[in-house]
């Protein structure tokens, strides 16, 4: 009954772009309300956290049983109260809090682009959608590597029609194919940091910097982690423990333990060992983005926290 009413619920929402470009305009609405003194700023950004929240929600179902996504599935249900959480907060006066609503409608506004535009014409040239191009860069890249490596798997046409999958054949006449998609990009990370970026009041310079250190760096991983999954998925060199593995995941291709294994449990959690990694070198260029941090840590524990002092932050950053 209960799989029933939220299934029942969620049905009635928008599509999830509609619902993402409807968080992002409401939150930058309220960030422009805000800057003009106006109170319904304040209540605007505390009800889009509890639309954000519901977002999450929608979410749930897909990373749990369409993508089969232990980690971003566990990630989408922490943040549903957490939004919620957040929304409050803000409402109640904690007015830091709008820093990062800033950076969260920025983020999104990077994002969402490649997900939503589609291919258009001008001056009678066709003009690929960008998540297209972007998708086919990363593939190139990718390949690069491959060859690197020693390996020569054959560049086909993938499922969403891009030239951007490659064809393993293993030794028992079975081919695997590994297609990248816009997830395997790096544009959400890098979309994380280039909206926790914008949104900090800080010298262009610094800001540059910050972006200098970030986002070549997610790429580059990036890269190596779409090698890995590819070159471990195609050879099947972690078919471990297939009947535990497909179980968990409820799978029943065989063939797909090796991605399983490198990409939903390897590369994810590695993924998030990373980003923790990449925002350590980001604060130490760009210290104001300890505000955004230790409100994060506060939603999330319900405890102050002055990373200033533990990550041996200047108390007052430089204007260079």
């Amino acid at each position: 009954m209960f799989a029933t009413g939220v299934s029942a619920t969620l049905g009635v929402l928008p599509d999830t772009f509609t619902f993402a470009w409807l968080v992002a305009i409401l939150f930058a609405l309220s960030w422009l309300l805000d800057s003009r003194g106006l109170d319904a700023g304040r209540s605007l950004a505390a009800g889009t956290w509890g639309l954000f929240g519901l977002f999450w929600l929608t979410m749930v179902p897909y990373f749990a049983f369409e993508h089969q996504s232990y980690v971003e599935s566990i990630l989408a249900l922490v943040g549903v109260p957490a939004c919620v959480y957040a929304g409050y907060l803000l409402y109640d006066g904690r007015g830091s809090l709008f820093t990062l609503t800033r950076a969260i409608a920025i983020m999104l506004f990077i994002y969402l682009p490649f997900e939503t535009i589609p291919a258009f014409t001008v001056a009678g040239l066709a003009v690929p959608e960008p998540r297209r191009i972007l998708i086919e860069i990363v593939a190139t890249h990718t390949g690069m590597v491959i060859d690197l490596l020693g390996y020569a798997p054959e560049r086909v046409t993938s499922n969403e029609g891009y030239d951007a999958a490659y064809e393993w054949l293993l030794n028992d006449g079975h081919t695997v194919r590994i297609h990248v998609v816009l997830a395997c990009t790096g544009l959400g990370s890098i979309a994380i940091f280039g909206g926790l970026v914008s949104a900090v009041q800080a010298p262009l310079s610094r800001k540059v910097r910050a972006l200098a250190v970030s986002v070549p760096l997610i790429y580059v991983l990036n890269i190596l982690r779409t090698t890995f999954i590819s070159v471990v998925s195609g050879n099947q060199y972690m078919h471990w423990q297939p009947d535990l593995v497909l179980l968990m995941f409820g799978a029943s291709d065989p063939y797909r333990v090796s991605f399983l294994v490198s990409d939903r449990i390897i590369s994810q959690l590695l993924a998030v060992v990373a980003l923790i990694g990449i925002t350590f070198l980001v604060v130490r260029e760009l210290p104001e983005l300890v505000v955004i941090l230790e409100d994060v840590l506060y939603v999330l524990t319900g405890e102050e926290h002055d990373l200033t002092e533990s990550l041996d932050l200047p108390r007052e950053p430089t204007n260079r």
